[in-house]
């Protein structure tokens, strides 16, 4: 018997160390050598994927390998983030996500719901953009300010309407974030997109929304929309004049449509490290700047450990904001 045990003990300690060899053996074999693929959780024509190929262009590049962007879909955006969490962690899945990647979990929790991945199973690579949104009215809106404004939904509390791309999406988030700092009760229009709730506001069905700058500064500059304040911690570049709603004295309203690059935990710190110098590099070239300057969006570049600082604090104001929105059916 004490001989058998023995032969079991060995044979485990074959098998360990050969799982060990192998696994230095990958972890030394070159990166990359074969196709990447970039997991966008959204359609085509949205941010993360108007980022995402541009970048994926770029990496090729840099990388000597192709970076194809596939677009997974559904449930908004859950079914391509779950698809990136639980993918083989070897630096041929990676990830381009919008901010909302930091909602989900928090909606899954407050209706005690299994969640379909977590924060934790993601490794940052890089931030890539970062928008502030802006409140947007009709030109022809009788607020000349965001105290008009708010002295009017006071005064007509769930009368002003305004559009979103969903709930819990961004628009509505950002919305009910300062909602709730300036004591006002709006009511919520949700829609199928950011496309859709920029034409109910353009067609008169609702009152305001929180756009992206970059889809709403052509219409301001047509005369057909204006702004009012921006959610971001500093004034938007390309709208010098317009103030932050923090600079305004609104408390816990910074909110940001952020497109991030991300890996799946488990990944290689060295493969990450090459990511890593690549993504930084492939920011700066000339056909990323100009893709980025069509769509009206700064380049807003973080490496990995400044990137998660931002996350983390990104993350704990966007679950503060879902819990103070708590359940909608």
């Amino acid at each position: 018997m004490r001989s058998r045990n023995w032969f079991l003990v060995a044979t485990l300690f074959c098998f360990a160390a050969a799982g060990l060899a192998s696994g230095a053996a990958l972890a030394d074999e070159p990166y990359p050598t074969r196709p990447i693929q970039v997991i966008v959780p959204f359609p085509p024509g949205g941010v993360a994927d108007l980022v995402g190929r541009p970048v994926a262009a770029a990496l090729e590049k840099e990388l000597k390998q192709p970076v194809v962007i596939v677009n997974k879909t559904g449930a908004g955006g859950a079914v391509g983030m779950q698809a990136a969490a639980v993918a083989k962690a070897d630096g041929y899945n990676l990830m381009v996500a919008l901010s909302s990647i930091s909602v989900m979990p928090v909606v899954d929790d407050l209706f005690g719901r299994p969640s379909t991945y977590k924060l934790k199973d993601f490794a940052p690579i890089a931030l890539l953009t970062a928008d502030p949104t802006v409140l947007v009215i009709k030109a022809d809106a009788p607020w000349k300010t965001v105290a008009d404004f708010v002295a009017d939904a006071k005064k007509r509390p769930n009368e002003i309407k305004y559009a979103s791309s969903g709930v819990y999406g961004t628009m509505h988030v950002a919305m009910e974030m300062f909602a709730h700092s300036a004591g006002i009760k709006l009511r919520h229009i949700p829609t199928g997109g950011g496309g859709p709730a920029l034409n109910a506001l353009l067609g008169g069905h609702v009152d305001c929304i929180s756009g992206g700058p970059n889809v709403s500064i052509p219409h301001i500059k047509a005369g057909t929309l204006r702004v009012l304040a921006g959610w971001g911690d500093k004034r938007i570049p390309a709208l010098p004049d317009l103030p932050t709603l923090k600079e305004l004295g609104y408390k816990d309203v910074e909110f940001y449509i952020w497109s991030g690059f991300f890996a799946p935990a488990a990944t290689p710190p060295a493969v990450i490290k090459i990511l890593r110098e690549a993504t930084a590099k492939a920011v700066k070239t000339p056909d990323f700047v100009s893709a980025m300057q069509k769509m009206e969006t700064p380049i807003n570049y973080m490496d990995a450990p400044e990137f998660q600082k931002f996350w983390d604090e990104d993350a704990a104001r966007l679950a503060k904001a879902v819990k103070n929105i708590g359940k909608v059916q």
